[in-house]
């Protein structure tokens, strides 16, 4: 049987930070870091999405950190083929973005070059996790408009995985399609070639976009799984609307035995509540853990 590392997505969330979950006076950073690695074993960064991370700042990750603790980090956006507009490149970078008001990218007409240098600066701020042990996976969550059906889509995940080989990669779709029963095997194949682990979500399955609660395993090195939240407005809402969502006991027990399935075929399981409202999941993570202690989890 694996381990299962249960966390959230970011220690830094806005609403987090106000929700009094900090001991009231923690305010600096490295108090805050120390405190969330105190209580969980994983982490997922999600800031690197937004902008290029720090060689410094993945060192003080590093440091602040116990052995054993795991940082999930987000593929920034122009690695996925997500909307990038200028401002968030680097500054000699923001040329080739020039024009770009954040639309939805094809893979096609995403500069390979611009790729390549952005992916050699993106994995060159992490060096310092992977060399401490600290580095989990990257988190590569492709767009909804990544499609089985699309074209450019398999050949674009190929350069993906060229690119990033040598780092450990997990692999979230936000396209339904991709774990239908039409394409479920050849996803699994593909992803099992790259050995990349593939992420399992919970969310509403209310909608024509929602994501099965599948949980193929692809890689031996790990298996992933987010909770999202099951809020109704993920198609619609603002980011507090999408993600506003206190898990339920019964809600989390569902996943008890999927997660023990996942852990029988993968050495670690990372369990990573987004439902970032408030501390709506550090208070799921902590129900989820002591589920998976308590008796019901064991069995």
């Amino acid at each position: 049987m694996g381990e299962i590392l249960v966390g959230t997505c970011s220690w830094t969330d806005r609403a987090l930070v106000s929700s009094g979950w900090y001991p009231p006076g923690l305010r600096d950073a490295e108090g805050r870091l120390r405190h969330y690695a105190a209580r969980f074993p994983v982490v997922e960064v999600d800031a690197t999405y937004y902008s290029l991370p720090s060689a410094r700042n993945s060192a003080l990750w590093a440091e602040r950190t116990p052995d054993g603790f795991r940082f999930d980090v987000k593929a920034f956006s122009l690695l996925t083929g997500h909307p990038t507009t200028p401002k968030a490149l680097p500054a000699d970078l923001r040329p080739a973005l020039a024009g770009r008001r954040g639309g939805r990218p094809r893979p096609a007409a995403i500069d390979p070059g611009l790729l390549d240098e952005v992916w050699q600066r993106f994995s060159g701020a992490l060096e310092p996790l992977k060399r401490a042990g600290r580095l989990g996976t990257l988190l590569f969550q492709f767009p909804p408009w990544l499609a089985p059906g699309d074209a450019q889509a398999k050949p674009f995940l190929a350069q993906c995985a060229q690119r990033t080989a040598d780092w450990p990669v997990a692999v979230e779709f936000r396209h339904p399609g991709w774990w239908q029963a039409d394409e479920w095997a050849e996803t699994e194949a593909l992803l099992k070639d790259w050995d990349m682990p593939a992420v399992a979500v919970d969310m509403t399955q209310k909608l024509p976009a929602s994501i099965p609660p599948v949980t193929p395993v692809t890689s031996p090195r790990l298996a992933v799984a987010r909770f999202h939240g099951r809020n109704d407005a993920w198609g619609s809402g603002s980011k507090e609307e999408r993600f506003r969502h206190a898990y339920t006991t019964d809600e989390l027990t569902e996943w008890i035995p999927r997660l023990h399935t996942m852990a029988e075929r993968a050495d670690e399981v990372h369990v990573l509540f987004n439902n970032c409202c408030a501390d709506a999941a550090v208070r799921a993570a902590e129900s989820m853990r002591q589920l998976l202690d308590g008796p019901t989890g064991r069995g």
